[in-house]
């Protein structure tokens, strides 16, 4: 039996940003000149996104009162914290995400915590050691022999990646129940800057974390699950220098150039050829919503409808790009797409630095009944990706 996700989970810090009002807070710090506040303006309106989530509650319009690391109080000037105390933020709020995203999907998988047999994490926006992998078996009190590995700093594609681990451990082990988690605090990292990429980056990236339940144990009741059918990882020609992602003095810095849409359109279909041959037709796609042009280049490669791209597009407007957590979202839409068939085809689509495109084939099982001696447990599956609020600082 081929390994299979039946629990997606979803988690973000509390404090919400319109993207209206951080657009006005980075077009108003000081210095910013006339054409700088019109890219700033230009990036953040044609973004595709209402609103982000983020631990920094100082960013909101309302949260600077007090002032901070981030955020001088009364002028609203965005400081320049140095790596160190970034990521002292990171090693505080990311261990709330893990955990808190990775008990949604147990709760969502009807599987109880005890069950989990390995463990796999994922992030890129932080570092500390005992890592999340160790701090998230503590936080779920896990036996402590759990095999633990995790994934650093590989970018937005983490999650495909992560899910090969685990199913790679579930074929070593076919009684494994792999907690797979990616959670990643992109906000700490966001600086005022004149450099277009900067400012990409600034209306772009934002907090969140999901975690799937990975087994090739029969799937707990009659909720939908997908089963794992096959990944690919290819790198592009080009693009080595235009997404990158390095640590500076002032935080972790963010390549991200107007190349980077035009080499995803011009190689994601010779990129994806394996996959699609397996698969024949693809039905539903989720492809990791980097940026709108990422998918407005994804949609025009394939010549999809406007519908194919539609769990992808209200991820971004909803969240923003949270990184490796991104795909989890969407594919949690998947899982909780009641008009969708039994055997539909789902391509997962990521793209990490290289410029690299890590890919997924899956089938959506939907079992029309709880088989005979199985647990009558059946997990929520909500219309859209659950809320489920981490710690605040």
């Amino acid at each position: 039996m081929s390994a299979r996700i039946i629990g997606i989970g979803t988690a973000v810090p509390p404090t919400v940003l319109p993207q209206g009002d951080v657009r006005d807070l980075f077009a108003g710090q000081p210095g910013t000149n006339r054409l700088t506040a019109r890219l700033i303006g230009a990036a953040f309106d044609h973004s595709d996104i209402d609103t982000r989530h983020s631990v920094l509650s100082e960013l909101a319009a309302d949260g600077g009162a007090a002032g901070s690391a981030f955020v001088e109080s009364g002028s609203r000037r965005i400081l320049q914290p140095p790596t160190g105390a970034r990521n002292a933020v990171y090693a505080r709020e990311a261990p709330g995400l893990f955990a808190a995203a990775a008990r949604d999907a147990l709760d969502r998988a009807g599987v109880e915590t005890a069950a989990v047999t390995h463990v796999v994490t994922a992030s890129c926006t932080g570092f500390f050691a005992p890592g999340p992998e160790f701090r998230l078996m503590r936080d779920l009190g896990l036996d402590s022999t759990v095999p633990r590995e995790h994934l650093g700093f590989m970018g937005c594609a983490a999650a495909l990646p992560a899910l090969r681990s685990a199913a790679r451990i579930c074929a070593a082990d076919p009684t494994a129940v792999v907690l797979v988690v990616c959670a990643e605090i992109c906000t700490i990292h966001l600086r005022p800057s004149d450099d277009p990429d900067q400012i990409v980056s600034s209306a772009v990236f934002a907090d969140g974390a999901a975690a799937a339940i990975v087994t090739a144990s029969a799937p707990v009741g009659p909720a939908p699950h997908l089963e794992l059918d096959g990944f690919a990882t290819a790198t592009t020609e080009e693009g080595e220098s235009d997404m990158a992602w390095t640590i500076g003095d002032s935080g972790f810095e963010m390549t991200l150039t107007a190349e980077v849409p035009r080499i995803i359109g011009r190689e994601v279909r010779e990129a994806l050829a394996p996959l699609q041959d397996a698969a024949g037709t693809i039905d539903t796609w989720a492809v990791h919503p980097g940026g709108r042009s990422i998918l407005d280049r994804v949609e025009s490669a394939f010549a999809l409808p406007a519908a194919a791209l539609a769990p992808s597009r209200d991820v971004l407007r909803r969240y923003g790009n949270m990184s490796s957590a991104t795909v989890l979202f969407i594919l949690q839409r998947v899982l909780a797409d009641t008009t969708a068939r039994d055997g539909s085809r789902v391509l997962a689509l990521a793209f990490a630095p290289g410029l690299t495109v890590e890919s997924a084939l899956l089938t959506l099982r939907t079992p029309a009944a709880t088989p005979e001696g199985s647990s009558q447990h059946t997990p929520e599956i909500a219309a859209t990706a659950a809320t489920v609020a981490a710690p605040t600082r």
